[in-house]
């Protein structure tokens, strides 16, 4: 669905310049000079990546604060529903440019509706941290304006958004980044290469351990949050009271549980299910395919672990486990999980680092096994060590960021899929190349949901 862009240099053009081309002729081949970017001399305002961030809850301002820390950039705009969390990212932004404000900057404006945003041609990129069911909405309205994407996983909430999504980024020549940030830690490309290199022989089965699937949302009513546009905040989803677990009272330090209820997200299936599966897809090689078939659990009805992802193959990819992701070899295993790596070979454990127990550190066993094991590696795979530093200088060479909409789109799908055997209870065929149902299984409207108030993709 989405190809990679390849692109090479031509001369040099302002950043503005660039954006209005890229906008008109989608991905033009462009390259600046790393002396442009460098942090030892502040980047003309012509040559700045300039930013906006929807949704303003605790992981967006994290993702905020780290590109507020990236030279040649500048955060102009902020957006949230809620009066209180949209202040107080102005202010956060205000507050670290009050010492030394970019040259040009005329402060940070703050918005109730993205689509004002996104209006805005002095924009270059959109940070996306809302819930679910507004992912793709945003994202794909922000490509279609000739705008680069950050957005958090999983990338959609249904699979005809991935569809979409992948198909608006392509169309419009954009940079994606999907927030799955375990590819830029560095655990998870060395147990990939492992697994990708043959280390541990033919791989049958992989293990994914997350949570269970998405929940029909049966909360209360409570008394209205002065300040928040709720029927904003429910947006394309189903009119229901308000209630504080879906968004939080003011700012708040916590994730909200809105990811629990198949309305906002798709349970811990699509939330660290997006994380973990999008693992297995990477060491099997599958980052441009998916499975071809997702068997439910046994008493799929109540059951919060036991589906099953085939692949053509024939690998069978299973929701449950010990660990984030683990690989079973026909000469051995491999584990990985953040900050947590195992390999084994022949039934000895050649190196393992779950906590400081197990002695050295996770640095010292990774370097081990890649000097010893990877050495002459034939697979080799894209190694970034900042997930938002490979998103802003892909934004800057045109280059397919380490989890693009096509990595980030599949990987979602993978999740709907297994959610939907908790939530239909059948054996689903899948075609990857035309992303679609196969040999007469699954319903078009499984694919999708119903929008409110006019809201689409």
């Amino acid at each position: 669905m989405t190809t990679p862009i390849t692109n090479s240099p031509r001369p040099l053009a302002s950043r503005r310049q660039f954006i209005k081309i890229g906008a008109a002729a989608g991905s033009s081949p462009f390259i600046l000079p790393s002396s442009v970017w460098s942090q030892e001399k502040e980047a003309a305002p012509s040559e700045r990546i300039t930013m906006g961030f929807v949704g303003m809850g605790i992981q967006n301002r994290g993702l905020m604060s780290g590109f507020l820390g990236q030279p040649g950039v500048q955060v102009v705009a902020v957006c949230d529903v809620d009066t209180t969390r949209r202040n107080s990212a102005k202010a956060m932004v205000e507050d670290r440019y009050k010492d030394k404000a970019p040259s040009g900057w005329k402060g940070c404006d703050a918005y109730n509706d993205f689509r004002e945003l996104i209006a805005r041609d002095d924009i270059d990129a959109v940070c996306i941290a809302t819930p679910d069911h507004w992912h793709a909405i945003i994202t794909v309205a922000a490509l279609n304006s000739g705008k680069d994407v950050y957005c958090e996983k999983p990338l959609t909430h249904n699979i005809d958004e991935a569809i979409a999504v992948m198909q608006a980024t392509e169309k419009n020549g954009r940079v994606l980044q999907t927030g799955s940030m375990q590819r830029s830690m560095k655990e998870f490309p060395v147990a990939c290469e492992l697994v990708r290199n043959g280390v541990i022989g033919k791989i049958d089965k992989v293990t994914c351990n997350f949570g269970g699937p998405g929940i029909p949302c049966d909360l209360p009513e409570e008394e209205s949050e002065q300040g928040l546009d709720w029927n904003f905040w429910l947006g394309p989803g189903p009119t229901r009271p308000y209630n504080s677990v879906l968004s939080p009272r003011g700012v708040h330090g916590h994730f909200p549980n809105w990811r629990s209820y198949k309305d906002y997200g798709g349970g811990s299936v699509s939330d660290f299910g997006a994380h973990h599966l999008d693992i297995a897809q990477w060491g099997l090689g599958m980052d441009d395919s998916g499975p071809v078939k997702v068997i439910p659990a046994e008493n799929w009805q109540t059951a919060t672990n036991g589906a099953v992802l085939v692949y053509a193959n024939g690998i069978k990819v299973h929701h449950g486990g010990d660990i984030a992701a683990r690989f079973f070899g026909s000469e051995g295993e491999v584990a990985v999980d953040r900050g947590r790596f195992e390999f084994k070979l022949g039934g000895k454990t050649i190196s393992r680092f779950f906590d400081r127990a197990d002695g050295g550190s996770l640095d010292s066993k990774l370097a081990r096994v890649e000097k010893e094991y990877l050495k002459d590696a034939k697979v080799s795979l894209y190694r970034s060590s900042n997930h938002l530093t490979d998103f802003l200088s892909c934004v800057r060479s045109r280059k397919q960021p380490n989890c693009h909409a096509g990595i980030g789109g599949r990987t979602a799908i993978c999740c709907h899929l297994t959610n939907m055997t908790y939530y239909q209870g059948e054996t689903i065929a899948w075609d990857p190349e035309k992303l679609a149902f196969a040999d007469g299984t699954g319903k078009p409207e499984w694919l999708t949901r119903d929008y409110r108030d006019g809201w689409k993709v």
